[in-house]
């Protein structure tokens, strides 16, 4: 992670500065997610989700943007078509809360009110970090499930991931400096339990708490009788988890310098 840094840094300080501008704006959209509770559906958004950044433009075609995202992720068994899935009964839900630093790209050159061009697509790079707390609902109570260490964990799953965000929009200037856009970026983490699974079924004896042992194999709930055998598979066996943020953007963009204009 500080090597990606490092490596958007020194694309920034690359470009040849003729002028700048600050951009501030918002977003509002939703949180989709891809995991061991929806391995099919890569655009399913199911929660609301809010963001707010500051940009800084070093030209039509290059800018830095830092911005605070957050939201929620869920998924549930319950909701598939596979009768095993449903069977599993597995359910999660947990806030995210994300601060990312983007490399942006413009493909077409791109200055509020004063460029010739009034829209632009564009994609995005960077490194980022988000804090999730996994949890379910069972018989009306609320479960925080990473200290009950459903899979055997020897110690607790961290409280934060990095991630790696990439995507692409459509940006309109629709009024003086104030830019519209349509976004959808994706979130590559580096945890395989933002839903609290990914492995096999454990040995109920290497639970640490009755409540684990609830939580880890739900599948009685919905059939009468337990499926998870201790070393049969839990989750989709993929390394890592993946969440996705699709929004509407609007920002208002300050020029601090007049030769920004004549690049």
């Amino acid at each position: 992670m500080p090597k990606l840094l490092t490596v958007i840094f020194l694309l920034f300080i690359s470009v040849k500065v003729s002028g700048q501008t600050w951009e501030v704006g918002a977003a509002l959209g939703g949180f989709g997610y891809m995991g061991d509770l929806n391995t099919n559906n890569p655009v399913k958004i199911n929660q609301p989700a809010a963001s707010v950044f500051g940009k800084y433009n070093f030209n039509g075609y290059i800018a830095a943007k830092l911005s605070f995202t957050l939201g929620n992720i869920r998924g549930a068994d319950s909701t598939s078509n596979d009768e095993q899935v449903r069977n599993r009964n597995l359910s999660f839900y947990t806030p995210l809360r994300e601060l990312a630093l983007l490399a942006e790209f413009n493909f077409m050159k791109y200055i509020p009110e004063a460029g010739k061009n009034k829209y632009t697509p564009y994609v995005f790079l960077g490194a980022g970090i988000t804090s999730y707390a996994p949890r379910t609902r069972a018989n009306g109570n609320v479960i925080s499930l990473r200290h009950l260490r459903t899979e055997g964990q020897e110690n607790e799953y961290s409280t934060r991931t990095a991630v790696i965000p990439f995507g692409a929009g459509f940006k309109y200037n629709f009024t003086g400096k104030c830019t519209i856009a349509a976004e959808l970026g994706y979130r590559y983490t580096f945890t395989d339990y933002l839903d609290d699974v990914s492995g096999v079924y454990a040995e109920r004896s290497r639970l640490p708490l009755p409540l684990s042992v609830a939580m880890a194999d739900r599948s009685g709930e919905r059939l009468g009788y337990n499926i998870g055998t201790p070393g049969s598979q839990r989750g989709d066996f993929r390394p890592r988890d993946m969440y996705l943020f699709a929004g509407f953007t609007i920002s208002y963009t300050f020029v601090t310098s007049k030769c920004y204009f004549d690049n």
